[in-house]
């Protein structure tokens, strides 16, 4: 089969060629129209019994979600000059595209009761035409008697005070939300030059287009920053120029190609798919290696060009195939779990991984079959023998001291379990951004001053023949003691919902005497409902917190980003059960209570994506392992090969019980990405062991020997390009990310000793192979070359003469 291939590529090269340029081509003119996912990706099911609260919530009461809040602790903010420039930049931002309301201390509004037509009406406390400091001390002190707003917009303790931008649906997630936040860092910046004030950021809305930003940015270094450090080990490798160039071209197509197959899929870049191109580069970089090594290889013995081409697609096409396939496993298994990132990140990188496979072997012997010859200088990589004493010590070992090895193995398993032991998964809804950024700091600003600012929401839904059963006073003074309870806890903010409407009608009602400010009694009820019957919610305030039949209400307030695990554990032992005391159903009257809010689904996705993750790593063992037997064909050696990387699995697992690492997407995927790229390693391995043993008549000893001194110089290299590649990731931003990178760069270099050492130390103690030449398996077709030991032999660079007149242009 590779025969025919091989004399298809090198007959059709151009065509070939021509044919990648017009995909390429096309590809290039949808990645110029990939888009920045703006929003937090969907992790838990539509049809999870709190995604569909949810959204029916949204559809009853609007977004949650939608708020920008700008905060300011200085006392200078109610100096005169100050205070006039707040109301300015309250002004500016309601004049932001996109943004719908703007609440602040300055234009707030208090409610008076008008006697003659027994009505209430709305009334601004601060004006433009305020001229002294004793005339605004005055007004302020007539907002802080406006209970309704204390503890809300204003810290009554402190005097910190914030104010709330309502973001439209439409521009929350998209684009268009990006010049929204630079226009309110603008206008918040020419407010600090003015004033000397520092004002505080926080929301999601705003987070979202922050972390936006920054995703776009390090997806831009990382791409050139593994491009340049892998490049440069090639350069180091081969000491060749156009070797550099004609690869990254190379991968350049392949990167063109993944962010064109994002855009044709209808995906946007997230945090996750803004690794798939780094990647690329890395693992497309093996492949280059690969290819031309064995290139240079075939060429040293022919010293015919075009015979070394052939050889190459002949001998390298399945040993390719196979390694690409392993790992493009380990991403396409994603596809069995429900959360749309993870589905995105896998198909992308699965689908690109093979696309990177045919483009290679397509481009790579295509290209050099056009350029000249290879010089003495490109060659000489062939004699490197610098690991040759690390690799006599590893066979030493692998022969005498076994049960050292095997103790040793015993004793790493035992503690990363112990490790693994202690993992735990917790994430928040503000993830992995480090905490001396301006970020974190504004969020511990309002968790402090405020209580927090992600949103959470509870639901009342009364079940009764009554009628508006909302206002009836039993149920408001239940609804009021479950405000109260939430009040008290340090970790929720003050909540709002109709009462607080009711509260400052009463207060109004006794002409804004704040000692007023709480529930009517029954015979109160009577009068000021009389002043709130035939008033117009032009605001659509009332909309906002409870229905047109009165029979469900909204509780809403703010939490702190607390984590999912302690979020749990306040909801389901804390809030939940006083919930269900206080309102207890009866036959007549049933009433039914939630939680909810986009804090709630987001902090349960953590869940949702951990088992999703788990059930993808066992699918891509199950993948894998089948690959294994149609290779091998053999159940013993499968279980052989499997154990080096399953240890090695266990001890990056281990080591972040240790390092308190937790469980997350970004730290989850670590082990269905390596395990694929590290189980290429055992392939490697085993097929110059299966050839070793047919070559010397089925004797263990020499075979093992032989394939640890030819096939090691290619599992340390390649790890250590895989190394340099991935431990760029540490460079990031974003914690979940530096995790991704240090634990998979460890994961391959552990992967790499356990391949190097146990594998062989398992294969002596227990191989039994067949004593049958006429035993074929696929793994026989498997070339594993990369520096023979025994082809170098064959290969003296001294005796090498190549005239390259070309040699001299590099």
């Amino acid at each position: 089969m590779w025969n025919r291939v091989a004399q298809f590529i090198i007959r059709f090269r151009l065509p070939l060629i021509i044919l990648i340029a017009l995909i390429t081509v096309l590809m290039g003119y949808f990645a110029s129209r990939v888009q920045m996912s703006y929003d937090f990706a969907r992790t838990v099911p539509l049809n999870d019994p709190d995604m569909i609260l949810l959204n029916k919530f949204k559809a009853q009461f609007g977004e949650d979600g939608n708020l920008i809040a700008v905060g300011v602790k200085d006392s200078n903010i109610y100096k005169l000059d100050n205070f006039k420039a707040y109301l300015e930049l309250t002004r500016e931002l309601k004049k932001i595209e996109g943004v719908n309301e703007v609440v602040s201390l300055p234009v707030i509004k208090m409610i008076l009761k008008d006697t003659a037509q027994s009505k209430f009406y709305l009334q601004s406390i601060f004006s433009d035409t305020i001229s002294s400091q004793k005339t605004l001390d005055s007004l302020l002190a007539l907002a802080y008697d406006q209970k309704v707003y204390m503890g809300h917009i204003v810290n009554p303790k402190n005097g910190a005070t914030m104010m709330l931008v309502s973001v439209k649906k439409e521009y929350m997630n998209s684009s268009k939300r990006e010049a929204l936040a630079q226009s309110l860092l603008d206008a918040g910046k020419k407010f600090e030059d003015k004033t000397r004030i520092q004002l505080h950021y926080a929301g999601l809305p705003f987070i979202r287009t922050l972390v936006a930003n920054q995703v776009r940015k390090e997806m831009q270094f990382f791409l050139y920053a593994s491009a340049f450090v892998t490049g440069l080990i090639m350069f180091l490798f081969f000491k060749s120029f156009r070797a550099v160039i004609f690869s990254m071209i190379i991968i350049g197509i392949v990167v063109v190609w993944t962010l064109g197959t994002l855009t044709l899929f209808g995906y946007k870049i997230t945090l996750l798919s803004g690794l798939i191109p780094p990647v690329i580069v890395t693992i497309g970089i093996t492949n280059a290696i690969y290819l031309l090594n064995k290139y240079h290889l075939e060429f040293a013995k022919t010293k015919d060009k075009m015979k070394a081409i052939s050889i190459v697609v002949q001998k390298m096409g399945l040993a390719t195939f196979l390694t690409n396939l392993t790992v493009a496993i380990g991403f396409l298994t994603l596809l069995s779990t429900d959360i749309i990132i993870l589905r995105e990140f896998g198909v992308v990188a699965g689908i690109n991984i093979m696309v990177l496979f045919l483009v290679s072997l397509v481009m790579i012997p295509s290209v050099f079959s056009w350029l000249p010859t290879p010089s003495e200088k490109h060659l000489r990589h062939l004699n490197f023998k610098i690991m040759g004493g690390f690799l006599k010590l590893v066979d030493l070992s692998v022969h005498r001291h076994r049960a050292v090895i095997y103790i040793v193995s015993m004793g790493i398993a035992i503690l990363s379990v112990y490790g693994i032991m202690q993992l735990h998964s917790v994430s928040y809804m503000v993830d992995d951004i480090p905490e001396e950024s301006q970020i974190k700091k504004d969020l511990h600003f309002f968790e402090q001053n405020f209580s927090g600012i992600m949103p959470l929401e509870i639901v009342v839904e009364f079940k009764t023949k009554k009628r508006r059963p909302v206002l009836d006073v039993k149920n408001m003074e239940k609804v009021d003691e479950l405000e109260n309870f939430l009040d008290s806890l340090p970790e929720v903010s003050r909540p709002i919902s109709v009462l607080s409407l009711i509260k400052a009608s009463k207060q109004a009602f006794y002409n804004n005497n704040p000692a007023r400010y709480s529930l009517p009694s029954k015979s109160e009820g009577v009068f000021i409902l009389r002043y709130m019957k035939g008033q117009s919610d032009n605001s659509g305030l009332f909309k906002s917190f409870v229905d047109s039949t009165f029979t469900k209400m909204r509780i809403s307030s703010q939490i702190a980003d607390i984590g999912s695990v302690k979020l749990d554990s306040l909801v389901h032992t804390v809030i939940e059960p006083r919930m269900n005391s206080i309102f207890v159903s009866t036959e007549k009257d049933s009433v039914k209570t939630a939680v909810t809010g986009s804090t709630k689904i987001f902090i349960k996705g953590n869940k949702f994506l951990i088992e999703n993750l788990q059930e993808s790593l066992l699918l891509a063992f199950l993948l894998i392992t089948l690959s294994m037997a149609i290779l091998f064909a053999n159940v013993r050696m499968i279980i052989i090969s499997l154990i080096p990387n399953l240890l090695a699995l266990m001890i990056t697992a281990g080591l972040m019980g240790y390092f308190d690492i937790p469980l997350k997407a970004s730290t989850a995927l670590i082990f269905s990405i390596t395990f694929g790229i590290s189980v290429d390693n055992s392939i490697r391995f085993l097929a110059k062991y299966r050839q070793e043993i047919l070559a010397n008549n089925f004797f263990i000893p020499v075979a093992v020997s032989d394939a640890i001194m030819e096939t090691g110089k290619s599992i340390i290299y390649t790890s250590i390009v895989l190394f340099a590649g991935f431990i760029i990731f540490t460079f990031s931003s974003f914690g979940g990310t530096i995790a991704l990178g240090l634990l998979t760069s460890v994961t391959l270099i552990i992967s790499m000793f356990t391949n190097l050492i146990l594998l062989p130390a398992l294969i002596m103690t227990f191989d039994r192979p067949k004593k049958r030449r006429d035993d074929h398996q696929l793994i026989d077709d498997f070339d594993h070359t990369f520096y023979g030991e025994s082809e170098d032999e064959e290969i003296d660079l001294d005796k090498i003469k190549i005239h390259n007149r070309h040699s001299a242009a590099e």
